[in-house]
């Protein structure tokens, strides 16, 4: 089972997915606790119950669900996910120097336009697009 399906069935269906079903221990072994609690802390109403139940992590996944079922108010949630941005500045200092992600973003904020400039020249490979 996909595991939004469970975030879903907290939001807006509130239908128990782990009960009643063909295969109870499977639809439990199924349900990701990690996944169901970043999706809830992207709202305000919600952060609070996800950071709860980051809290009780080793509790059992059917009552971490069951917890949430239960006490979330039925509601439309939706936020895109923040993903991580990929600069082109960023890779070719990475290249360049040597450097990994973090020591590449701290030297983009040191350098000038000018210098980026020079290094994306130097780093150029020749070659002819057909």
């Amino acid at each position: 089972m996909n595991p939004f399906d469970y975030v879903n069935a907290i939001n807006q269906s509130k239908k128990d997915l782990m009960t009643g079903t063909d295969n109870d221990a499977l639809a439990e072994k199924g349900y990701d606790a990690f996944l169901t609690n970043r999706s809830l802390s992207n709202f305000s109403d919600t952060v609070y119950l996800a950071n709860e139940m980051n809290a009780r992590h080793h509790a059992d996944k059917k009552l971490q669900f069951h917890f949430l079922l239960n006490i979330v108010r039925p509601k439309k949630r939706f936020a895109k996910w923040a993903k991580k941005e990929n600069s082109g500045d960023v890779e070719v200092i990475k290249q360049y120097y040597g450097y990994n992600d973090v020591k590449a973003r701290q030297a983009l904020s040191v350098l000038t336009d000018d210098q980026i400039k020079t290094i994306r020249k130097k780093m150029e490979k020749g070659g002819r697009n057909a």
